[in-house]
């Protein structure tokens, strides 16, 4: 049999994926896991949105859309982009996306060229570096500063003359760390000296402790060179749906329209009405699920604290990233298996020595988990 993709042969799978995999396991044996290993909100969708969708089935809204989205949400994303964060935005700006990866992969297809180097700022969710590497470019990870995770001058040694873009995500998964406007104009100063674009995925800018998000597009010259991506999945409890979007140039937008329309075609009819309903709808719901990640935040960075763990500034998302001693595949390992608590090892995130603890799960469940996990520390 011929050797199959050397290029997808080289690509890791997702940690935590895998990581959800292995509780998912242990758990239909029999043992008790609490998973906090991935970043799903445990809420249920919000009823109006549901009501939206189950409208659109009823109305026979099942065939094909346009494929960058319906006018009603692409006109939606262009309005909330606009009161929301600060820059302009037509409907021809947006594409709307099966779920935020994939608008961030169609971003990379579209942009790169082969040998294209791409600075990712480390920690660094997972699919970033696959989603470079499938597009043909070269990952090049640059450590945050490790106490506020914050840029500095540092990142010019990274820049070269194959640096194409910067990838840029504020609040973090996995360190929650929102960046500063100091940081974001540094980010945006680079690149206008370097002419270089850049990817800002704020899927979590709803989710927020005490700081405020700027999104990367709303300062200086960055609105035609920032493809922003956002989506529906963290802060309106809708990760199976499938619902993200992007908004950049309209030369962006089209070069992503034709992924789109080789791959995907476009999104599911009846989840963009859905999606409409969650952008034009009451935000009550939003700051409800906020506030109570709030709760379980304060809750779970006071109980790692008493028990002596250092962690990353967990200013948004719902991710407390933890500082451990040794290996820390091995610490997650631990416990795993002696605990039966899931985490997600900082080396998925590349930078070795840390855990991601998502703590999107009911307070009781977190106070059991760290219970276990005092016990065994």
């Amino acid at each position: 049999m011929r050797q199959l993709s050397e290029k997808i042969a080289s690509i890791a799978p997702s940690a935590t994926i895998e990581i959800t995999a292995r509780a998912k396991k242990l758990q239909a044996s029999g043992v008790d896991v609490i998973s906090l290993s991935i970043g799903e909100p445990d809420f249920d969708t919000p009823q109006h949105i549901r009501d939206a969708c189950a409208a659109a089935l009823d109305r026979g809204e099942t065939h094909y859309t346009d494929s960058n989205g319906i006018p009603g949400l692409r006109a939606a994303i262009a309005e909330k982009i606009r009161k929301e964060n600060g820059f302009s935005c037509i409907p021809e700006g947006v594409i709307v996306t099966c779920g935020a990866k994939d608008a961030i992969y169609e971003a990379m297809e579209a942009i790169l060229n082969p040998g294209d180097e791409v600075i990712i700022l480390d920690p660094s969710w997972v699919s970033y570096e696959p989603c470079v590497q499938i597009a043909g470019g070269k990952p090049v990870h640059h450590a945050l500063e490790q106490r506020t995770f914050q840029v500095d001058d540092s990142l010019l040694e990274r820049i070269t003359g194959k640096t194409r873009m910067i990838v840029v995500n504020s609040p973090s998964n996995p360190s929650g760390a929102i960046l500063s406007l100091r940081s974001l104009g540094l980010i945006a100063d680079i690149c206008e000296d370097y002419d270089l674009f850049a990817l800002s995925d704020e899927i979590y800018e709803k989710l927020t402790y005490g700081k405020e998000h700027i999104s990367l597009a709303g300062i200086k010259d960055m609105e035609s060179r920032t493809v922003t991506v956002n989506g529906f999945s963290k802060a309106y409890a809708m990760t199976g749906w499938r619902l993200g979007y992007a908004v950049a140039n309209t030369g962006i937008i089209g070069q992503m329209s034709k992924v789109q329309q080789h791959t995907i075609s476009h999104p599911t009819s009846f989840a963009m009405y859905g999606g409409v309903a969650a952008l034009k709808g009451d935000q009550k719901c939003v700051e409800e699920m906020r506030a109570e990640f709030a709760k379980r935040r304060d809750f779970l960075l006071t109980e790692l604290k008493s028990m002596g763990y250092g962690m990353a500034p967990a200013d948004g998302a719902f991710y407390a990233y933890v500082r451990v001693e040794g290996d820390d595949i091995g610490v997650a390992n631990a416990w795993l298996e002696k605990a039966h608590v899931a985490v997600t090892p900082g080396s998925a995130f590349f930078t070795p020595g840390w855990e991601r603890i998502s703590y999107a799960t009911g307070i009781g469940r977190l106070r059991e988990a760290v219970d276990r996990i005092r016990k065994i520390t």
